[in-house]
Order: structure tokens, then sequence, then C-alpha cells
């Protein structure tokens, strides 16, 4: 699903704004680091530049990478599953359409991943904060996706909930316990997902 990532609106670009927020951009700064053993310079950047999309498109794509290669690692079966993946360029197509079936094919899940007869939808959420509330899936109060999990990839943790336990009023928070190494519907190798977190550190340090 393409939301935006700072009023949870849809958008046509994971990671990105939508164009109300793209338009009311503050101006600030941030900073992209390449990988330090390459020695390669440090460029800053501008968040009101175009390429601003580009740079958060970026954060979420290596987020769902990190979350599809953690799940294969684990030896689960992991389909993409999201518009852009099941549905090639229909993006474009459904620009400006706001019918029923034009909105649940935008929140579609990013990921099924698949083990021992059972499947689940995966959708794959970066915040640097390391926070996540049913706001930020569900504004309208109308997700189709009742039986998703949500996992949040931060720059210290990967984190999971139910979209069920968000409406429950649970939420994510830097120092809650919803670890994915805790859920009962995985019972995964909590020493793997250390070794995807200390990914994720290194990726999104200067995030």
């Amino acid at each position: 699903m393409a939301d935006c990532i700072q009023c949870g609106s849809f958008t046509k670009y994971n990671g990105g704004l939508c164009t109300a927020c793209y338009k009311n951009k503050n101006g600030e700064q941030v900073t992209l680091v390449v990988d330090k053993d390459n020695a390669a310079p440090v460029k800053s950047f501008d968040k009101t530049t175009d390429n601003k999309w580009v740079y958060n498109l970026i954060k979420g794509r290596i987020a769902e990478t990190l979350v599809e290669q953690l799940f294969l690692s684990l030896g689960f079966q992991v389909f993409k599953y999201g518009m852009e993946n099941t549905i090639p360029g229909i993006m474009d197509l459904l620009k400006g359409v706001r019918d029923e079936v034009a909105m649940e094919i935008r929140r579609m899940p990013d990921l099924v991943v698949y083990k021992d007869g059972k499947a689940h939808f995966i959708e794959v959420k970066f915040r640097a904060n390391g926070t996540f509330q049913l706001k930020d899936i569900d504004k309208n109060k109308d997700y189709p996706y009742q039986n998703a999990l949500i996992l949040l990839v931060s720059k210290k943790h990967i984190k999971c909930i139910s979209y069920l336990e968000l409406v429950e009023g649970k939420e994510i928070t830097p120092t809650c316990r919803n670890y994915l190494g805790s859920r009962k519907e995985f019972e995964t190798d909590k020493e793997k997902i250390i070794e995807y977190c200390q990914y994720a550190v290194k990726f999104f340090e200067n995030v």
C-alpha cells in the first residue's frame, strides 16, 4: 500500500508524500549518507527539491527488502503483493480515481508470506521515530485487510502489530515490546531477527 509518510493519505509512491503534503513541505534539510566503508563523500540535499520523493521511496524499498529477505531466511515463501507488483501499470490508471475498488487496490499489503500451511498479509512500514498507530493505516476507518500484520522497521528495531490490535487501541512505540520474534504467528528465530535489526541500524542510522 502506498501512503503519505506525513498524513497517511494515498500517494503514488511508497515512502513518499501526497500532493497536498508535497506542496506544503517545510524546507527541512536532510543528509543522505552512503556506505562509509567505501569512503564515498557525504551528500546533503534539500528535501524541498524534486528529489525528495526519490529519497523517501528508497527508504520504503529498503525496509520492504529487509523484511522480504528476513522471511526468506526464516524458511517462508514470500510473494510481493502490493499494487505495483500485482497489477503493473495500474497506478497511473487509478490516478484521481476514488471509488471503492480503486481505494482497496491502493491499500493492498506489500507481501504475502507462507509457511506450514499458513499465509499472512504483511504491510511493511518505516518510521524513523519507531511509532505506529491506527490512524497511520486506517485514517477513515475503512481499511479492508483486517487480518493484516504491520511490520514496522525503525532505526533500532523490527516490530510487529496486527490491524486488529491497532483497532483495540494498541500501538507501536519506541519502548513497547512488540518484537517480531515474539509473534506467535511465526515462531521466528530471534537471533536471525536481531541480525536483520542490525542491518536496519546500518542502513537507517543517518535518516
